[in-house]
């Protein structure tokens, strides 16, 4: 790292995916195109937290970058297993926290492999970190008289832009984000019968007006085009004692770590940005003016060559990947569901339990009979199992925090 860079910018990818390098490479030819990366004042930083399980990749699937593409940033790590092991025994061994303790921050899943890249800048002295997904592109898709028209987005500069004036800043997205098909309703499943479904599984940020309209739309979700001309940052409202943000085009401001949350999520469960939003409410939360394109299906990388499709192919409930992929997504959000209840509206949610059970007795029947998947039946399983774990993941929730704050106030004394 070039010491005279004065702004310590750390660029985050949880990942378990090959493609995750070609994703970074067009990052960076972005940054190039915006002037960052000759931008004096910027320290461009690589932190990179890969699972060798999801895919079944190995370890250079993800260290083994172009030298050409290495050297527009400043510095990277990666982050696997042994990494992770050598950084618990070193806190251990100072008497930070235990190993037991640790494993709250750097367990299993998704929370914990955003921990470990959180730490690591935090440890860094980054003053800021974004994280960016490997299936979500710098650019954004408009539905123009029915044609797909695309613009690429100054992802990195938009954040930079903002982040001095918020402790966390996040954008848009636009493409395949909601794992929801394009549903015919009829007799077997009506619009209301679905709706309840919906309603019962999902978080209070999920509006059905809208998911009707990504449902009209194919499963795709258009960029607005006033906020892709706005030059404005929003404040993110507080709903249910949550201001809900994404996991990633999402940048946090790392100058105080004192104010800076771990991510959690319940074994099994994803939510690790909805259990972060419901910590943030006194912290300021910005969502700026721009956009990435989620490719949730992964069925348009050919869009990282240069081939822009003039239509987005309509996402049918008509085959096994698209129903098992609405499936998974349903199992996820219902295992988060009860915590997410019991931290926001615990003094309703015994009543909000009995709610969510009976409405999804009476429609997951349907469901199965319209999808022809008995499978999910297994979501009503699920609320029973993560309800009756509720006090003790909230437990958890609340000691990992805990355990996170331990770890920050031995960097703030450390020197930051």
């Amino acid at each position: 790292m070039k010491e005279n860079k004065n702004i310590k910018i750390g660029i985050g990818f949880a990942t378990g995916r090959k493609s995750f390098k070609k994703v970074l490479r067009t990052y960076i030819y972005s940054w190039n195109e915006s002037g960052l990366v000759e931008n004096n004042n910027l320290s461009l930083n690589l932190f990179v937290a890969y699972d060798l399980t999801y895919n079944k990749t190995k370890v250079t699937d993800y260290t083994s970058l172009r030298p050409d593409i290495m050297e527009q940033i400043d510095s990277s790590e990666f982050i696997g297993n042994s990494v992770i092991k050598e950084e618990i025994d070193y806190l251990e061994n100072e008497n930070i926290i235990s190993n037991g303790e640790a494993s709250l921050i750097f367990g299993k899943g998704y929370a914990a492999k955003r921990n470990a890249i959180l730490y690591y800048a935090i440890k860094k002295n980054m003053d800021y970190l974004i994280f960016f997904d490997d299936d979500e592109y710098p650019m954004a898709v408009t539905n123009t008289k029915n044609t797909a028209i695309w613009g690429g987005q100054q992802v990195l500069s938009t954040h930079l832009r903002y982040i001095n004036q918020a402790d966390i800043t996040h954008g848009n997205h636009c493409g395949y984000i909601s794992p929801i098909p394009h549903i015919k309703f009829n007799e077997t499943m009506t619009e209301n019968d679905f709706r309840l479904f919906i309603e019962a599984i999902s978080n209070d940020i999920i509006n059905w007006d809208n998911i009707m309209k990504v449902m009209d739309n194919g499963g795709v979700t258009y960029a607005d085009t006033k906020i892709l001309t706005s030059k404005i940052a929003i404040k993110v409202p507080e709903i249910n004692q949550a201001k809900f943000i994404s996991g990633a085009n999402l940048c946090i401001n790392l100058k105080d770590p004192s104010r800076v949350f771990p991510f959690y999520n319940p074994p099994g469960a994803r939510g690790e940005d909805t259990f972060l939003s419901t910590c943030l409410s006194e912290r300021k939360v910005l969502r700026v003016p721009c956009y990435t394109f989620h490719d949730g299906f992964s069925t348009y990388n050919r869009l990282l060559d240069g081939v822009l499709p003039t239509r987005l192919k309509f996402v049918e409930a008509n085959n096994d990947k698209i129903i098992t992929r609405f499936y998974k997504a349903c199992i996820g959000w219902i295992r988060y569901k009860p915590l997410l209840l019991y931290i926001t509206q615990r003094e309703n949610y015994e009543d909000l339990i009995i709610e969510m059970r009976e409405n999804l007795k009476i429609t997951l029947p349907k469901i199965c009979d319209y999808f022809q998947h008995s499978e999910f039946m297994k979501v009503l399983d699920e609320l029973e199992k993560y309800n009756r774990n509720v006090k003790k993941h909230y437990s958890t929730f609340k000691e990992t925090q805990l355990v996170w704050e331990k770890i920050m106030n031995f960097y703030s004394k450390d020197g930051r």
